[in-house]
C-alpha cells in the first residue's frame, strides 16, 4: 500500500529576507531567531507522523547541515516562478512517486500539530480535498488524493481571497472538501503571542 506524503515548504533562514513582516515588529535578527523556533517546531510535528514520506522543499538552496535530518526528510529545491507553480510541482513530484494522499504545509503555523496532520490524512480517505483555512483568508494546509492543477493557476496569491477562490473552484469541479479548524500563521508579533508562546530571550520592546 502506498505511503501518504507530507510536503513541508520552508524558506532558507536569511536575516533581512526571513519573516519580513514579523521583522517590522521585532527586528531582523529576532525575526530570524523566531523563525528558527518555528522551523524546529514544524520539524518535530512532521517527525511525529508514522508511515509517512516527508518531503522538505527549500526556497533557495538545499541545506545539508541544518536541523532537518536527511534520513527522515527527502530534501529538494522549490521550482517555479510563483507559489502556485512551486506547490504544483511539489504535488506532481509526490504523485508521480505513487503516493495516494499528499498534504502540503508551510513552516510558520504553531497550530499545525501531529494530530492535526493525522486528521488531515484520515479525511482524505473519503474526501477529495482537505484544506486548513487561515484567518488571513489563505490556507495553512492543502491536501488531495490526485493532482488538481486548477488550484494553482491564476490564483490571487498572498491575498485574502485565496481560500474563498480555492473552495469555489473545488465546488465547481464537484470535489468533496474537508475543512480543518481556522488557524493563524505567524506573520506578526501578535500572532506569536496569540498562541501563548513566550517571547524569546533577548527581545526588547
Amino acid at each position: 500500500m502506498p505511503q501518504p506524503a507530507l510536503i513541508v515548504m520552508v524558506k532558507n533562514p536569511i536575516a533581512g529576507r526571513t519573516k519580513t513582516r514579523l521583522a517590522q515588529d521585532v527586528g531582523d535578527a529576532m525575526a530570524l531567531h523566531m523563525y528558527g523556533i518555528l522551523l524546529r517546531y514544524t520539524r518535530d510535528q512532521a517527525l511525529g507522523l508514522q508511515d509517512t514520506t516527508r518531503y522538505l522543499y527549500y526556497s533557495d538552496h538545499v541545506a545539508t547541515d541544518d536541523d532537518w535530518p536527511a534520513d527522515r526528510f527527502v530534501k529538494l529545491l522549490q521550482v517555479g516562478q510563483d507559489l502556485g507553480q512551486r506547490m504544483a510541482g511539489a504535488f506532481d513530484h509526490a504523485f508521480t512517486r505513487g503516493h495516494d494522499r499528499v498534504i502540503i504545509i508551510g513552516s510558520d503555523c504553531p497550530g499545525v500539530t501531529t494530530e492535526l496532520l493525522e486528521e488531515a490524512f484520515v479525511s482524505l480517505a473519503d474526501h477529495d480535498i482537505v484544506v486548513g483555512p487561515a484567518n488571513d483568508g489563505g490556507y495553512y494546509l492543502l491536501g488531495m488524493r490526485r493532482p488538481q492543477p486548477f488550484l494553482f493557476t491564476e490564483m490571487p496569491w498572498s491575498t485574502s481571497e485565496v481560500l474563498e477562490e480555492t473552495l469555489a473552484r473545488t465546488q465547481v469541479q464537484g470535489l468533496s472538501t474537508y475543512q480543518l479548524p481556522y488557524l493563524s500563521d505567524v506573520d506578526h508579533l501578535e500572532d506569536w503571542l496569540g498562541y501563548g508562546w513566550a517571547l524569546p530571550d533577548g527581545y526588547a520592546d
